[in-house]
């Protein structure tokens, strides 16, 4: 039985609990968060903490899941290496490249452990039964993507929760937060890209975060991306298509806590060399049910315990989204200057 604590205990942290809780080979022992009044423990016997500190330092466990604002996410992410537990994180892994570097030299002092970061999308099916449909070549190789991610505002789940809208805390806006969902999709589907244009601007919310990010992208092969983050987009929108040789990928809407991006589909479409009326015969999968939170908690639980293997979310996976998401910002001058931000580590090696 895996022994694990939770930092960060608000909306994510409470619905890693219940995946964790769900399982026969991982329990949820103590859990951690600045708006507990006082140390103390729940009727179900789970002992709760104000700060992570406290936690690591009263707790016997194997596993800690870090479910905190950026600023010390790679803070606390550290901090559990250092007292020999294996580490589960929510994405972004920090405020910027230099936070994730940080985290990658604690883990290399610490090779026994397993560290994991939630890039969530990758799990939901749709992603996955396009992605088995891309690979195995029926429909040729890649030509282009269009990403459009995008909600209303910067949402808000009660107390304090306005970090979002501080660059200070956040260290990025909406492509942070939300469109690095995005980024990573494209990078599974695409690879890595070696061109990336941009523009990026805060002018409707006002914040010092962007509220949009726009961005054009290059493969050293020729595969091209268009990327469209957002919050300004009333109607809440997830959609990615990818165009293929021989058909086409379309994926729609999102499984979400919010239920406010539509219904999850995915739509192949097989391109007719005989006759291209520009209209191909299509299919459209509905997807009712999301798996993505269960089998990211248990791919962890399976890499700790069983030595397997981890498929998504490595330190070199967030490493490179990371860097793809600065590579977006500084391909802005303007942004760039204003900010005074880096798109790499000087004498970083991931």
């Amino acid at each position: 039985m895996m022994r694990v604590g939770i930092a960060g205990y608000g909306v994510v942290g409470k619905r890693r609990r219940h995946f964790i809780d769900l399982r026969d080979d991982m329990q949820t022992v103590a859990v951690c968060d600045r708006n507990f009044a006082q140390e103390g423990a729940f009727e179900d016997g789970v002992r709760h903490y104000q700060t992570p500190q406290r936690m690591l330092e009263a707790e016997d466990l194997d596993a800690l899941f870090v479910c905190l604002t950026n600023d010390v996410a790679a803070d606390v992410t550290i901090a559990g290496f250092e007292k020999g537990l294996h580490v589960f994180c929510e994405k972004p892994p920090g405020r910027d490249l230099a936070d994730i570097a940080r985290v990658i030299e604690a883990e290399r002092k610490h090779p026994k452990l397993v560290l994991k970061y939630g890039f969530n999308h990758r799990y939901h099916d749709s992603v996955r039964d396009a992605l088995s449909i891309m690979r195995s070549g029926d429909l040729g190789r890649a030509v282009n993507l269009r990403g459009v991610y995008g909600k209303s505002k910067f949402v808000s789940f009660g107390a304090h929760s306005d970090w979002r809208t501080k660059r200070e805390q956040s260290g990025g806006g909406i492509l942070l937060d939300q469109g690095i969902h995005m980024v990573d999709l494209m990078r599974l589907f695409a690879g890595e890209f070696t061109e990336v244009k941009s523009f990026v601007d805060n002018r409707f919310w006002g914040h010092d975060i962007e509220d949009n990010a726009y961005a054009l992208m290059r493969t050293h092969d020729g595969v091209v991306a268009m990327l469209h983050s957002t919050a300004t987009q009333w109607r809440h929108r997830f959609s990615l298509e990818i165009t293929l040789e021989k058909g086409a990928l379309i994926l729609s809407g999102i499984l979400s806590g919010s239920k406010s991006y539509g219904a999850e589909t995915l739509t192949v479409l097989w391109a007719d060399a005989e006759d291209d009326s520009g209209d191909p015969r299509e299919q459209t999968t509905r997807y009712r049910k999301d798996p993505s939170w269960a089998d990211e908690v248990g791919e962890f639980a399976n890499a700790v315990l069983r030595g397997g293997k981890i498929e998504a979310g490595s330190s070199l996976d967030a490493w490179n989204t990371m860097q793809l998401v600065y590579r977006i910002y500084c391909a802005d001058p303007a942004w760039q200057a204003k900010w005074n931000l880096f798109d790499s580590v000087e004498n970083f090696n991931p």
